[in-house]
């Protein structure tokens, strides 16, 4: 199959609101997003970051920065208030260049967020 755009989702959750936390927590779930999808830095186009309500102390970008990922677009945004939503979340959408079809992509939810998507495999 020929390169073309797709987009890999994931999400976890932070035991607590501080920057070392928020920054760990992004850094481990893009390390394992990128590890179980074979994605090299070249390959990236953007990523963007939600994060709750709740999370307030750092941007996710800090941490993805912080391996190596400055050159690449990041985008931070607000995750919508849902009444019984999963707290202290940070969710990522990773836009990228891959030759995987969509069913060889791999989806990660690490920590709390793991019961956001029940319906993938660990």
């Amino acid at each position: 199959m020929p390169a073309t755009v797709r987009a890999l989702r994931g999400a976890t959750t932070c035991a607590a609101d501080t920057p070392d936390e928020i920054a760990g927590r992004t850094v481990e779930l893009l390390e394992e997003v990128f590890a179980r999808n074979g994605v090299d830095h070249d390959d990236l186009i953007s990523i963007w970051f939600t994060a709750t309500e709740d999370l307030v102390s750092a941007f996710p970008a800090t941490g993805a920065r912080t391996i190596g990922l400055g050159d690449v677009p990041l985008l931070c945004a607000r995750e919508i208030p849902v009444v019984g939503s999963m707290p202290r979340c940070v969710r990522v959408l990773i836009h990228l260049h891959t030759e995987r079809s969509r069913d060889e992509l791999h989806h990660v939810y690490l920590h709390d967020a793991r019961s956001l998507r029940d319906d993938l495999p660990s």
